[in-house]
């Protein structure tokens, strides 16, 4: 009979764990997301020119060379 009374005065701390656990899970993904997107940005970033250095037309033919 002892289980009975043990089961009801555990199970608010036991609930309070999972969500614990869970909530934790949920933020690790959510970290991992925002690193791997992170990157992605970077990556992506187009380039801006200056506005100072006149545009010639080797730059214009082969945008890549610097």
């Amino acid at each position: 009979m002892g289980i009975h009374y043990d089961y009801k005065s555990t199970k608010s701390a036991k609930l309070m764990e999972k969500q614990a656990k869970r909530e934790k899970k949920l933020a690790e993904k959510k970290a991992k997301r925002l690193a791997k997107e992170g990157s992605k940005k970077d990556s992506t970033q187009e380039k801006i020119l200056d506005a100072s250095k006149p545009i010639t037309l080797d730059f214009l033919t082969n945008p890549d060379k610097e």
